[in-house]
């Protein structure tokens, strides 16, 4: 959920009032001891803030937080320059500031309003951590709140409807940010050259684009110390191009160096001029969290005062940016209603929220038979890919009667919850309607939940491995089974990795499938040492590792299902292989939705394996002994 801008504070008693935290905006997923971290556009914050992520693991909570990773200086204020050079200069306290609960024990939170969710995140983080901290906030009086911003030199502070619901990856007038000063974010279209005594440069030549064109705005030079001209200097060295990237002719006072239209800079300033320039600004930092494309001149626009009293007047939920179409599908007596059809869950490829269902009801019969009888964990992305999702697992009170659960103990959160069983089209179709692109099915049944049906060996890359050293993992992996006369089956993660399964029929429980698939993940990374590793935490793994990942095969841990869609860049689906298409040249983007229910006809059977005999662990732990 993302805030529009306002320059004007105001007080209502219908809003609350926070700090504006001036760091990088984080989602962080937490299961117990693991967490993950997550930018507002889904890359993996783990490797740069571990301090965050171990901090968080150490909490012992099943929560999805909103939150800043920010920076404390001396005087206590959040401090962007000083966590952009955290790296070479880690002598700062490090926070992450949680302001907002998506999710609690595995069910979702995001349709409370907000000043319930506040309180539920301030009782989770009661306890005395030293990185996570409760982001608190005043209520009704929002002009003596940023007024006390102004005398603290604070970069503002946030307005949020009390009541507003939580709107994965909308940008919303009931959530507004109101800066101390006037800032707007600019595309670095080039430079000058430095005069007098001056280094490295002598300006930035800022732009914004408009109407698909690049529009100049203004150059600003003032706002950088020596080291800041360094090293900004050379972020624009590899960019530089012999061409203006403006249809417009740009004049510059001293010589001009255009690079490629890729870098962000926030800019300070007063005032925009009658021909759209910016008067007086200054370089504040660069951003990176955002893609050039994004920074537009309707993207600006600050909220009116106007608008704000008409968003307090009528206290209703943000309408979505496409309008609810409502559709009502028949399965014989079972009903199933489908809303926002029309919403667009892939927008590079167009591919709307009603494509999606259209597709898992197509394959329907063929990933019924891995879903049956089998507890879901609902991946719930309702506002489409760029969202970055939150998982349920409890069906809810407003699931219909048609839909289907199992009651189940968890551990880790001292109470029972209802899963989903999938096992006929409508429920199929229902979860779908609620936003599942993916679908993530248990490893057993409900007839015997401690012994699943298949064990499962995750081969997981990082970013730096090839997909032919995925591909050479998975068939040193094969061969390891082969020799002990064990047949195993291929699929597609449907992102980056391969899954390899070995049918077991219930015949053993999780841990000895853990420790089996363990055994077999140390013979193959002996084997392929250099870039294969067997150590699950993110920070110590490096970045140059396939993950050789065991884990997998533990209750209630989930993978996703053979045929689903994947909410990646590309629809991608989870498609099973035969192993002599495991080989260079195979790509995890061969199969999407627009070719996946072809390719599924014409092998209906491939993975059915997987569902039949098992394997006789006794007598493979024997012969893998021997290897």
């Amino acid at each position: 959920m993302l805030a529009k801008e306002t320059y004007t504070p105001f007080s209502d008693k219908e809003w609350i009032y926070e700090i504006k935290w001036d760091g990088y905006r984080a989602i962080a997923e937490v299961n117990r001891t693991n967490a993950r971290i997550y930018s507002r556009n889904g890359n993996l914050f783990n490797a740069t803030y571990p301090i965050v992520v171990e901090a968080l693991e150490k909490l012992n909570i099943q929560a999805i937080l909103d939150g800043e990773i920010i920076i404390v200086d001396e005087e206590g204020k959040s401090n962007f320059q000083l966590l952009q050079h955290y790296q070479s200069d880690n002598n700062h306290v490090m926070e992450f500031r949680a302001f907002d609960l998506l999710s609690l024990n595995g069910v979702s939170t995001t349709d409370l309003p907000l000043t319930d969710r506040k309180k539920l995140l301030k009782e989770l983080l009661s306890g005395n951590n030293k990185v996570i901290k409760y982001s608190d906030h005043i209520e009704a009086n929002g002009e003596a709140f940023f007024k006390m911003a102004q005398e603290k030199d604070l970069e503002g502070i946030m307005a949020k409807k009390a009541d507003s619901l939580y709107s994965p990856g909308v940008r919303t007038n009931e959530w507004l940010k109101i800066k101390h000063h006037k800032t707007q974010e600019a595309i670095i279209a080039g430079f000058t050259a430095p005069s007098g005594s001056r280094k490295h440069f002598g300006s930035l030549i800022l732009g914004i684009w408009d109407n698909g064109k690049l529009k100049y705005i203004g150059n600003s030079g003032s706002g950088f110390d020596a080291s800041g001209l360094k090293e900004l200097s050379e972020s624009l060295k590899p960019l530089i191009v012999t061409k203006s990237p403006f249809s417009e002719k740009v004049k510059t006072t001293t010589p001009a160096t255009w690079v490629k239209p890729e870098l962000i800079c926030e800019i300070k300033f007063t005032e925009w001029t009658r021909d759209g320039m910016l008067r007086h600004p200054i370089f504040l930092r660069l951003r990176d969290d955002k893609p050039s494309r994004q920074i537009t001149m309707a993207a600006s626009k600050p909220v009116k005062k106007a608008a704000i009293k008409k968003i307090s007047a009528k206290p209703k939920k943000e309408k979505a940016v496409n309008p609810a179409k409502e559709n009502m599908m028949s399965f014989g007596r079972i009903k199933v209603k489908t809303t926002n059809l029309s919403k667009l869950y892939f927008p590079e490829e167009e591919i709307t929220k009603g494509d999606v269902i259209e597709y898992y009801q197509s394959i329907s019969k063929y990933i019924l038979p891995f879903l049956k009888d089998r507890p879901q964990s609902l991946k719930r992305n309702p506002n489409g890919i760029n969202d970055g999702g939150f998982f349920q697992k409890d069906a809810g009170d407003e699931a219909p009667d048609f839909v289907k659960s199992k009651s189940i103990y968890s551990d880790s959160v001292k109470k029972d919850i209802d899963y989903i069983i999938c096992n006929n089209a409508a429920t199929l179709a229902y979860m779908n309607n609620l936003g599942c692109i993916e679908i993530n099915p248990w490893h057993s049944t409900v007839q015997k939940l401690d012994k699943p049906d298949y064990l499962i060996i995750d081969i997981d890359p990082s970013d730096k491995n090839t997909f032919e050293q995925v591909i050479e993992t998975a068939n040193v992996v094969r061969d390891i089974f082969k020799r002990i006369g064990v047949d195993s089956y291929c699929k597609t993660s449907g992102a980056t990795g391969l899954h390899i399964y070995i049918p077991t029929q219930k015949k053993y429980t999780y841990d000895q499938l853990k420790d089996f698939s363990h055994l077999v993940c140390i013979m193959a990374q002996e084997e392929l040492s250099d870039f294969t590793t067997l150590e699950r935490n993110l920070r110590k793994r490096g970045n140059k590792m396939i993950y050789l990942d065991h884990l997998q095969n533990r209750r209630g841990q989930t993978i996703s299902c053979v045929y689903s869609l994947r909410p990646k860049a590309g629809a991608t689906v989870s498609m099973p292989l035969k192993w002599s298409e495991v080989k260079p040249g195979l790509t995890p983007q061969d199969f999407t939705i627009n070719n996946a229910l072809q390719r599924i006809e014409k092998n209906k059977t491939l993975f059915l394996s997987v569902l039949g005999k098992g394997i006789d662990l006794q007598k493979s732990l024997k012969l893998l002994d021997k290897l």
